[in-house]
């Protein structure tokens, strides 16, 4: 992408002690108090104990079945209350975890913030826990001898604004993911430690997840025992207007999607809309030839309240986007590859992942080496799933190719970083707003990561004289094991022996020069190979106006250099362009182009005519005038057809028989 919206999450500011106190007191007590000596003045304080280490996680079985209780019923607070008990043996310190590293996030992000009023008992008594000085994920707590289990009391804050993080309860729907709201004991992985976990809903509530059902009792829901991982990588979604669809009628292993939405009419799918989605579960079985869940479910949230997400499991997914979704079905073309790629997920990341990304607990940090595979091979598979299935035609996936490829035909931020070194991005930045993401870079190894597979694509097509695709190698890579639910890791070298099984060559060499190469030519062999030419014209696509619609802005990125909001505030600016030589930055607001108050229609004939831009900013309270240097016409982009090349494109988003 382009650009992203911000995660408005205020900074944690965290202040040190000093001895203004002590100076004060002295200060004021000076002229009347004699001099103390040494030894009183300064008196000697009572060691703090330390709290022992944080035991490392070892593979055994923890001891018992950790029982959690969430009551999700406070819509007008948006408080999940949990009760949650942990069985213990031994007196001493046992650690208790609160999960930080969580999978799919690929950094630090648990929202430990929003985690409020623990109180911990032990035979009706409350225990004095205290937090690791060092690791604030950790608490320690003293176990007393004669105690079997811990009994804990908590909650989860969710966000009540969007600026304190993703809304995850409304009065209509709730997104229930259990790592926000537990305690696990440090020194297991987490396959290890059984968890017995109920819900207690809204009355009339539904909801979706896959997690299998033990009892449901009123408007409590007990679901099947399941190891620590496995839970929290089965989130629930849950809602007053609810729809639950069957994507795979009649089939061994079933696929459902279940949806939540604001309002009713939200819900209205049509036939052929439903069909899309049927195809997306068929294209996705014809392309890797395998499934790695009993049962899966599409989390989707239609909603304009609880916080939009795309978030990968292994039998499931959570999706969120605005109620238009069915509704306004060509509005909403741009979103549309959003469940293809979180269902690629399933087998690209939850089954197959990297090494580095595989960690046996919660609290042991990732490494996110992979990245352009779990991610960008990812978004290469979820564009081309949703062109078979039908949620896109093959013109809108042309046309989301030409924005990827027009997005890094300039190289910027390419001439000094490496595709390798954005794969660090989200421990980096955590996906806050930047100023110059096009020079600074931003997570690149999706979208650029993408243009990479289907350089590989077009290669392997190309050296097999068509008898050879990345089908070959995703149903080779992915479709080991079929069935199965065992994370099978993988490493640079596996990426190279699977593609050398499909069609020899020197892919190492090739994958690394688009790894580590920097430079201003951007990764289009693919497009060109494909049979296609980067072109741009004064016209935009129906798929770049709907992308402009659903996230509000004005896309001048590729002309002008900048992004707008309606009322003219700048939202990007592309380093280097002219906006950007003419001193045009993120936040400023254009009040008026050549004299005239600002208006989007007339800014853009104003560029289709060619003439001279003297712009009007306003920053804050200062205003200034600038002369923008640019006579190049509104130019959008676009894939223009080579002829006589083979079109390998075309073939890759045409549905599988």
């Amino acid at each position: 992408m382009i650009f992203e919206l911000p995660d408005a999450r205020p900074a944690v500011r965290r202040a040190r002690r000093r001895h203004l106190l002590l100076a004060g007191a002295t200060c004021l007590g000076m002229a009347s108090t004699p001099r103390l000596a040494r030894s009183q003045e300064q008196p000697q304080m009572a060691a703090t104990p330390t709290p022992g280490p944080i035991p490392t996680p070892q593979d055994r079985p923890y001891p018992g079945t950790i029982t959690l209780r969430i009551d999700a019923t406070d819509l007008d607070r948006h408080i999940f209350t949990a009760h949650e008990t942990i069985p213990v043996s031994g007196a001493g310190d046992h650690v208790l975890l609160f999960p930080k590293w969580l999978p799919g996030d690929h950094s630090p992000t648990g929202e430990l913030d929003k985690f409020a009023s623990l109180v911990i008992r032990a035979n009706g008594q409350d225990i004095a826990w205290v937090r690791d000085p060092v690791d604030v994920y950790a608490f320690h707590v003293p176990v007393p001898p004669s105690a079997t289990a811990l009994e804990l009391d908590y909650q989860y804050l969710s966000p009540v604004a969007s600026n304190e993080g993703r809304v995850a309860m409304t009065s209509t729907m709730l997104s229930l993911q259990w790592n926000n709201i537990l305690l696990y004991p440090a020194g297991y992985f987490t396959r290890g430690i059984t968890m017995d976990a109920s819900m207690t809903l809204p009355a009339g509530w539904q909801f979706g997840s896959g997690l299998d059902v033990a009892s449901t009792a009123g408007a409590v829901t007990r679901f099947k025992p399941v190891g620590l991982n496995t839970l929290v990588d089965n989130p629930v979604l849950a809602g007053r207007n609810f729809l639950r669809e069957d994507l795979a009628p009649g089939a061994a292993v079933p696929v459902h999607l279940d949806v939540a939405a604001d309002a009713p009419a939200d819900l209205a799918v049509t036939p052929a809309e439903l069909g899309f989605h049927r195809n997306l579960v068929t294209q996705a079985g014809l392309l890797f030839g395998s499934h790695h869940y009993d049962h899966y479910d599409f989390l989707l949230s239609l909603s304009d309240e609880l916080g939009g997400i795309g978030l990968e499991h292994h039998r499931s997914s959570e999706n969120g986007t605005g109620p238009g979704y069915f509704t306004d079905w060509d509005r909403f073309v741009a979103e549309r590859d959003l469940l293809p790629h979180e269902y690629t997920h399933s087998w690209n990341g939850k089954f197959r992942r990297p090494a580095d990304l595989w960690q046996p607990n919660f609290n042991t940090p990732e490494g996110d080496t992979l990245l352009w595979v779990y991610e960008g091979q990812t978004q290469y598979w979820g564009k081309v799933l949703a062109a078979r299935s039908g949620l896109w035609t093959r013109q809108n996936g042309l046309d989301e190719m030409a924005l990827m490829a027009a997005t890094y035909s300039n190289g910027i931020g390419r001439s000094w970083r490496d595709l390798e070194d954005t794969t660090n991005d989200p421990i980096i930045a955590q996906r806050r707003p930047i100023p110059y993401r096009s020079w600074q870079r931003s997570e690149d190894y999706y979208d650029e990561g993408a243009l990479v597979w289907l350089d590989v694509d077009t290669r392997l097509r190309s050296l097999s004289g068509g008898k050879k695709s990345m089908d070959d190698f995703a149903h080779g890579f992915f479709g080991m094991n079929n069935g199965s639910f065992v994370t099978k890791t993988y490493a640079f070298a596996d990426i190279v022996s699977a593609l050398n099984a499909v069609e020899p060559y020197d892919w190492a060499k090739f994958l690394n020069t688009r790894l580590y190469a920097t430079g201003p030519q951007a990764p289009l062999d693919g497009i060109t190979r494909g049979g296609y030419r980067l072109v741009f014209t004064e016209t935009e696509s129906p798929f770049q106006k709907s992308a402009q619609g659903l996230r509000q802005f004005t896309d001048l990125l590729f002309s002008l250099g900048v992004a707008l909001k309606g009322d003219g505030t700048v939202r990007a600016v592309i380093w280097g362009s002219p906006a950007f030589k003419a001193g045009i930055i993120v936040g400023t607001q254009i009040v008026a182009v050549n004299g005239v108050a600002f208006d989007v229609d007339t800014l853009k004939q104003t560029l289709k005519a060619k003439a001279p831009l003297d712009i009007l900013m306003k920053a804050d309270q200062h205003y200034r005038s600038v002369t923008v240097d640019y006579q190049g016409g509104l130019r959008y982009p676009h894939l223009e057809r080579i002829a006589g090349t083979p079109a390998y494109l075309d073939d890759i988003l045409a549905p599988r028989r």
